[in-house]
């Protein structure tokens, strides 16, 4: 009798391998999914949280994320675009994730206060000037 595997001994044992990567490979990749749309989700926090503090603190608007990141009050990630405007006594800034390599809506689960601007996810932070 010789020692080793028989070729359907093999084929049994690759088949079932398959059938196990099928089941494994979607969820693996929903939980990638998940994971970049909770690092989208949580980089906008930080931006907003960054914007509220240069406008109290600098009592102005800041001009882009360039100017954030001039006065080391956050590393801006690629991707990510400030627009600023005044309305009267009222400063607003959007911060919108461009780089479209996440979900939208996935994005949206994570955080209630991002909303959709031309279907990306956006947070919009409004302060009363106060100054």
């Amino acid at each position: 009798m010789r020692k080793g595997f028989t070729l359907i001994e093999l084929l049994i044992v690759l088949a079932v391998i398959a059938a196990l990567m099928s089941v494994a490979t979607p969820l693996a990749l929903n939980a990638v999914k998940n994971a970049k749309a909770s690092q989208v989700a949580q980089n906008l926090r930080n931006i907003k949280t960054a914007v509220e503090s240069y406008i109290n603190t600098e009592k102005e608007l800041p001009q882009g994320t360039a100017t954030l990141e001039s006065k080391n009050y956050i590393k801006v990630p690629d991707g990510y675009d400030l627009d600023t405007e005044q309305s009267g006594g009222t400063l607003i800034a959007t911060i919108t994730y461009n780089a479209g390599d996440v979900e939208a809506d996935r994005v949206q689960k994570f955080w209630n206060e991002i909303k959709l601007v031309d279907n990306k996810p956006a947070v919009v932070v409004t302060v009363q000037k106060w100054w």
